[in-house]
């Protein structure tokens, strides 16, 4: 969500006629986007926040997000901050520290309108922001709190979007949200319908999500997967293996539909990858609750795992749950779910190597001995690299591959471009 806001406002000051810089010290304007998904999330917002400031203290310090909505008079207050724009401000944020720094004059040589600063940034994949908001309220979340009601773009808004950056050379979109399965339940429409028009008025070569709740996929969504635009990968977040927990996490999802979902996924397409979220040491997380969400994640299978060790967040009714699980009982969990997710990601890989897949090449390296190291992902998310000759531009193409080789340490692949 917050690099397809950032995304957006880059278009918005490029179309105004300023130019996006890569290095902080060289910024008239910097723009912090914060976070406060976790207690992680937002220690990290105030620790760049300082940073920013003494890498260009005369820079004008612009911060909007997460963090700076639910902490708006203390990021205000901050050494360094000039400007805070709440979440609910963020469509106009352009616009906003425009008037205010008095910059709105279009400068002498102005940029194409709309022109992406993607691949500046380093960045291959587009992500689109489809909608903003969640109607649910999952008792360990802030985030809901933080980003307010559910609010649809117009399929029209998006598919213009998808088609300039596809003009541009953009190969890859991902399609992102707060409730991304909830999208059009405020404009008359769905998740389903609007993937329906992408594919059919955009030319764009691949199209993704970022993650969806199980719980908003009707039972043919993945008969959409039947066009090969549309990418066989899917982040379905599941959080526990275990119905007692999901219960107190308010998740509206049960193991077994969730299990049922996961097989329509594999069933739809060979080598579909699904990965998932699971919060470990949630309160009252019981030994035996944690044994019975191992065994499920195991069962189940995953081509990747996200471990959020669970932390108290302020504002959610999980901060007040009872039995809270001791820190030293998370961290040990949290370290053995990780080594179950290296595994079932190594062995899901295993199963891939001698197939022949199209690979998204990203920017390339040199490696020291004359030669180009690329690395990139297949249709299904699978990270490959591969090594060719210094005269052999690979990035931002779409390349038939061999995979050979699993490298273990680094849990990727090894391809030969054919």
């Amino acid at each position: 969500m917050n690099e397809a806001e950032l995304e957006q406002w880059g278009r918005a000051f490029r179309q105004y006629g300023h130019e996006v810089v890569i290095e902080a010290e060289d910024a008239d304007i910097i723009v912090l986007n914060s976070c406060a998904v976790t207690n992680d999330a937002g220690k990290k917002s105030r620790q760049l926040l300082n940073r920013l400031y003494r890498i260009n203290p005369e820079a004008h310090l612009v911060v909007t997000g997460c963090y700076a909505s639910l902490n708006l008079q203390e990021v205000a207050e901050t050494l360094g901050v000039d400007l805070v724009i709440s979440n609910a401000e963020k469509d106009k944020l352009p616009q906003i520290i425009l008037d205010k720094f008095s910059v709105r004059t279009m400068p002498l040589i102005a940029m194409e309108p709309g022109e992406t600063s993607l691949y500046q940034r380093g960045r291959h994949r587009a992500f689109i922001k489809i909608q903003d908001g969640c109607r649910y309220r999952c008792t360990y979340c802030i985030v809901t709190v933080a980003r307010g009601e559910e609010r649809s773009r117009s399929t029209a808004d998006i598919i213009d979007e998808i088609n300039q950056l596809a003009v541009q050379g953009v190969q890859e979109v991902v399609l992102t949200g707060v409730h991304v399965g909830g999208y059009g339940a405020d404009i008359s429409s769905s998740l389903s319908e609007l993937v329906t028009h992408i594919l059919a008025d955009t030319d764009i070569p691949r199209v993704r999500f970022a993650s969806v709740e199980p719980w908003d996929l009707p039972d043919d969504f993945f008969t959409l997967f039947g066009n090969p635009r549309l990418m066989p990968h899917m982040h379905l977040p599941i959080q526990s293996g275990v119905d007692s927990v999901l219960r107190r996490m308010s998740r509206r999802c049960k193991t077994a539909e969730f299990k049922s979902l996961v097989e329509q996924a594999r069933q739809s397409v060979p080598g579909f990858n699904v990965t998932t979220d699971v919060i470990v040491g949630f309160p009252g997380e019981t030994e035996a609750e944690w044994r019975s969400t191992m065994d499920y994640i195991e069962s189940v299978g995953f081509g990747h795992l996200h471990v959020f060790s669970y932390s108290p967040r302020q504002g959610t009714k999980a901060a007040s749950l009872a039995n809270p699980v001791a820190g030293a009982i998370k961290k040990q969990r949290s370290q053995e779910m990780r080594q179950l997710g290296d595994k079932m990601k190594a062995d899901f890989y295993t199963t891939l190597l001698g197939s022949e897949v199209d690979v998204l090449w990203e920017r390339g390296r040199e490696n020291g001995l004359g030669e180009l190291v690329f690395h990139g992902y297949t249709p299904n998310y699978v990270k490959v690299q591969t090594t060719v000759a210094p005269d052999n531009m690979l990035e931002n193409k779409i390349c038939s591959t061999l995979l050979e080789q699993l490298d273990k340490q680094q849990l990727s692949v090894y391809g030969k471009v054919l």
